[in-house]
């Protein structure tokens, strides 16, 4: 497919980006890889007003032929993807086992999904009810039907970590919900989105119902946010940028899907296995370079456990290979930025001041390019430390000790932050009650891996609403009740 397109995406053109470009830069090399397109305040206007003016038609289209667009999206990725993989690489800094296994395909897989999805009926039957007559109307038996219509047009603002995968995940279930999107996605890698743009203009998407807008200030994706044409907004991101995005937002009511951060809890029980506890808590580091806000970044283990599991991640650290992300015995890719590798140090920096001691890491690794923070474990951490309260999304992880269950769960609901929580014990039993007791919108029992079709979202400052699965249609749609005279 060659460069992607240096140009922002409106109405089914190409048009040059009124701000001019800005360069993108591979966080391992430290070199541009692309420039991408300053879009203005009032080009993201036009492409909500394009997604406007198109959502009617979208929106009574067939559900056969929204599965069929989806479908052919999910092909044409499928075959680019020894073309997407490379730029996926270069922008995240992923590993390529990360790139090739965990960006590209899983965003295939996501349209495939809602291909399917599209064909869902719309309606939730619904039992007839006798209602006695009244001054309003006759008494009789009354049906009724739920129907899930669009919401309209979706403004999708994504994240560097997994741009692809998370757009796939807004776009595919919007889109064969019958509503028309713009997306906006982070300034530090949006050359994959605009790659994919040019992939759903292959497969045939109608002009307007995809837009994209890219910008490196905050500028675009706010006008996007405040426009009268955008009826939601669908935004995965940190905490900090979700309120603003939520004042604005809640001014004209617009409907809003938020995944935001984490702090998540691995509370490690005394009777759990230790190797299982520290292979999951060690994907922090394995996985991306911590760049997850699904992360367990936050151990709570038992005190006559601690030491023991100490060492283990300890040792776990220890055969993380941080480097090259080409090199297939890297574990430990850079950070996205030099800004993000900045604030990762500072963080461990004012734990360490605060009392917590270094098990491993801390330093930065010695090499000549790229925005590397070594695996780092922090112990004799206490809640009141920042370290224990805020999200590095790096390869950090803390420790902290209780006595009992009470004292785990009361640690574990510490934090502003409810995404993803986990609890490691041999009695399931017993890790599947204290789980009903974590403010947290997802638990892990022994395991840190996702199942897709659940609900997906956060508790108190991690988010508001839920998708995936088919919980991502009910996230893109309005019910409208039918009720007609039996």
């Amino acid at each position: 497919m060659g460069v992607p397109s240096s140009r922002i995406y409106v109405a089914g053109e190409w048009v040059e980006p009124a701000e001019g470009h800005y360069p993108v830069v591979n966080p391992a090399t430290e070199e541009v890889i692309g420039e991408a397109p300053e879009a203005s305040a009032a080009q993201a206007e036009q492409a909500a007003a394009a997604a406007r003016a198109a959502f009617s038609g979208w929106a009574s289209a067939s559900q056969a032929h929204r599965a069929e667009v989806l479908g052919r999206i999910a092909d044409l990725l499928t075959k680019y993807n020894d073309d997407l993989v490379p730029l996926v690489q270069a922008e995240t800094g992923a590993t390529m086992r990360v790139a090739s296994t965990m960006q590209v395909p899983v965003a295939v897989e996501r349209f495939q999904r809602y291909a399917r999805h599209a064909m869902d009926s719309p309606l939730v039957p619904l039992p007839p009810q006798a209602i006695e007559a009244t001054p309003l109307a006759k008494g009789g038996v009354v049906g009724a039907v739920a129907r899930r219509a669009p919401v309209g047009v979706v403004a999708c603002i994504t994240p560097y970590n997994f741009p692809l995968v998370n757009l796939a995940g807004k776009v595919a279930p919007a889109l064969a919900m019958g509503n028309t999107v713009v997306i906006k996605p982070a300034p530090q890698d949006p050359l994959q989105v605009l790659r994919f743009v040019e992939i759903a203009h292959e497969a045939g998407v109608p002009a307007g119902v995809v837009n994209v807008v890219t910008g490196s200030s905050p500028a675009t994706g706010a006008a996007l946010v405040a426009s009268p044409e955008v009826d939601m907004v669908s935004f995965t991101g940190s905490t900090a940028v979700g309120r603003r995005i939520g004042e604005v937002a809640g001014r004209d009511l617009k409907r809003q899907l938020m995944e935001l951060g984490g702090k998540g809890a691995a509370i490690v029980l005394e009777d759990a296995d230790l190797d299982t506890a520290a292979a999951g808590i060690g994907s922090t580091w394995a996985f991306h370079s911590g760049q997850i806000c699904t992360a367990p970044t936050r151990v709570l283990v038992h005190r006559s456990r601690h030491d023991q599991l100490v060492e283990k991640l300890v040792a776990y650290a220890g055969f993380c290979k941080v480097g090259d992300p080409l090199e297939p015995t890297t574990v430990v890719g850079p950070l996205i930025s030099a800004a993000q590798r900045d604030r990762v140090e500072s963080l461990v920096a004012e734990g360490v001041a605060a009392g917590a001691t270094l098990a491993c890491g801390g330093e930065r690794p010695e090499l000549e390019r790229g925005f590397y923070a070594a695996p780092t474990l922090l112990t004799g951490v206490t809640t009141d430390m920042t370290v224990a309260q805020e999200e590095f999304f790096g390869p950090v992880v803390v420790v902290l000790t209780f006595d009992g269950d009470d004292e785990a769960v009361a640690l574990a609901n510490s934090t502003p932050f409810g995404l993803y929580d986990y609890v490691f014990s041999a009695d399931t039993g017993r890790a599947y009650r204290l789980a009903s007791r974590l403010r947290s919108g997802n638990v892990g029992l022994n395991t840190v891996a996702r199942n897709h079709e659940t609900p997906f979202g956060g508790f108190k400052h991690s988010g508001v609403g839920r998708d995936c699965g088919v919980f991502a249609l009910h996230a893109y749609s309005e019910l409208q009740s039918v009720v007609w005279p039996g």
